[in-house]
């Protein structure tokens, strides 16, 4: 197996085993001790996150490499309110609306992609992706109790999820930065947002003062270590969806949602129905078909010939935003003569490039 192979499967790997983690030990601190505070929770998360990329950057474990501060600022804030509008979401619906909502996120993810991108899925993948939604939908989703501010919130919710999920792909490829340089420039941001609007969502949610809770010792033991798991799944959050795509992580989640279900009946004795049993079935088999087929259509484009796979390449390596001369650049890349001095500048400009 290649390196960027394993690669995959071991983010893959990463980001089960750390959300299964986290959920395991959320529903502990939320459920059990009484700690209802999640979205201030999520914004200590990621300043945490940041705390320890920081002190590994200083270890030199990884590089920094600088990214236009607009275009990381407006990211991060993006994904800091996509999280505190699926929060809202939670609080103004009924668990299977809400439900609903996660599961709208790969269609509509999938409609932007074609439409903005020119991403094309094939007839298999999306029958692959239907199986899925359907059999997640008839494990997690019971009641649907519609209201006019919960409908509101699950659209912003949906946008702003699938455009953040979507620009953390793109970022990366365009601007040629990975998923922990990325991380390390945008969670400040992520967690300045929260930080200020997370006690006010949490209040608005919980009718309870973060600030005013009273932190017991086993309280603080589980926060601390909720916060170091964070650690690895937003990391893995980043890194999966650079090497795959925003949809491939939304079918991922869905797997999360079936092992949560999963663990909660073998070892938690949640209640469990037929009904459950055949949505995680149906799901798992709708993610095997979206795994197989995902591999065959990847072994079709890496049979493309040699020149084509170059342009298509440098194609991926243009700017996120077309400067004054991009026509130009563009029209000089398809002249037949074409000096390696000049497609070395032309990276370069193109990796300088912001979004």
């Amino acid at each position: 197996m290649s390196s960027f192979q394993l690669g995959v499967i071991g983010a893959l790997f990463l980001s089960v085993a750390s959300s299964v983690s986290i959920v395991i030990c959320n529903k502990a601190l939320m459920s059990n001790l009484g700690f209802p505070f999640a979205t201030t929770l999520t914004s200590w998360h990621l300043m945490v996150t940041f705390c320890t990329l920081h002190a590994a950057l200083r270890l030199n474990l990884f590089e920094a490499k600088p990214v236009d501060t607009k275009t990381v600022m407006l990211f991060g804030i993006l994904n800091g309110v996509s999280i505190g509008f699926l929060n809202l979401s939670l609080g103004f619906n009924s668990i299977g609306f809400y439900q609903m909502t996660k599961l709208a996120i790969i269609p509509f993810t999938v409609m932007l992609e074609t439409i903005f991108l020119k991403k094309q899925f094939s007839q298999r993948i999306k029958f692959s992706l239907f199986l899925l939604l359907v059999g997640v939908a008839i494990a997690s989703v019971t009641d649907l109790q519609l209201n006019f501010v919960g409908t509101i919130l699950s659209l912003l919710a949906i946008i702003t999820t699938c455009v953040g999920q979507i620009l953390t792909n793109t970022i990366q490829k365009k601007l040629n930065v990975s998923s922990t340089q990325l991380l390390y420039q945008s969670a400040p941001f992520q967690a300045a947002i929260l930080f200020v609007s997370g006690p006010l969502v949490d209040q608005m949610l919980t009718k309870q003062n973060v600030f005013a809770y009273k932190y017991s010792p086993i309280v603080l033991i589980f926060i601390i270590l909720s916060c170091l798991i964070a650690v690895s799944v937003n990391f893995s959050t980043f890194l999966v969806i650079g090497k795959t795509s925003p949809v491939t992580y939304q079918v991922l989640g869905h797997l999360k949602t079936c092992l949560v279900l999963t663990f909660g009946y073998t070892l938690l004795h949640d209640p469990f129905t037929e009904r459950n049993i055949i949505g995680i079935l149906v799901a798992v088999f709708g993610m095997g078909l979206y795994s197989y087929f995902c591999t065959q259509e990847n072994k079709k484009k890496q049979t493309v010939d040699p020149p084509l796979a170059s342009l298509v390449k440098d194609k991926d390596n243009s700017p996120l935003l077309a400067g004054k001369n991009m026509d130009n650049q563009e029209k000089e890349g398809h002249e037949p003569k074409k000096s390696s001095k000049d497609s070395l500048v032309y990276i370069r400009r193109s990796d300088s490039s912001v979004l």
